[in-house]
């Protein structure tokens, strides 16, 4: 278990882009789960938000939290005795992350899947399945595209812009292997915003 940290790659394109539609602040968040089947449950998660700051948690099951997939831990390479010893207890997670994230744009590049995790763990330490929601991060980072590139370009011209940038900063993660560790794969999605940032600036300052 990883408590907050600072680290983080400084920004410069200003505070503006660090924030989303609704002026909160993007957060990239991801889980590891004990499988992808119908009872599986959320094992481990992390969160950064843009400015670099992030947590990792591993997750004590909750009682009746039984789904196991060896095959998954295969992947994650995190067993089910590590989550008895060293993780919090649902409920504690939870609760941070309620602290931590309402009111934040919250990120994830498998929200369908992140999603279903952050339900699960909600309702399992009594809070509103929807007290937290997710949305794609390809969709945040179109936007942080087309707010960068709108001074140099026509209207007519952003969405082919944004689309260029978009191809141009694929995933770091996209010729290799993902880590499939919660924070990791956080952090790659993070640096993939920051690789369109920069990409965006670079056409514009083109123009």
């Amino acid at each position: 278990m990883e408590g907050p940290s600072r680290k983080g790659r400084p920004f410069a394109y200003g505070a503006w882009a660090l924030h989303g539609s609704f002026g909160s602040m993007l957060v990239f968040l991801d889980f590891e789960a004990s499988s992808l089947g119908k009872g599986s449950y959320p094992i481990e998660v992390a969160w950064v938000f843009a400015d670099g700051r992030s947590e990792s948690h591993l997750i004590l099951p909750a009682p009746g939290w039984t789904d196991w997939d060896d095959a998954a831990q295969a992947i994650h390479r995190i067993d089910r005795r590590t989550l008895l010893l060293e993780g919090m207890p649902h409920q504690h997670v939870a609760q941070r992350m309620v602290e931590v994230l309402t009111g934040h744009d919250l990120l994830a590049s498998a929200p369908s899947w992140d999603g279903k995790w952050l339900s699960a763990l909600l309702r399992a330490a009594g809070f509103q399945r929807h007290g937290l929601r997710l949305r794609r991060s390809d969709e945040a980072m179109v936007e942080s595209a087309r707010s960068i590139l709108s001074p140099a370009f026509a209207d007519t011209q952003l969405a082919s812009a944004a689309d260029e940038v978009m191809t141009r900063s694929a995933s770091p993660m996209a010729s290799g292997v993902p880590a499939h560790r919660a924070l990791p794969d956080a952090e790659a999605e993070r640096a993939r915003w920051l690789a369109v940032c920069a990409s965006a600036g670079r056409l514009s300052r083109l123009r």
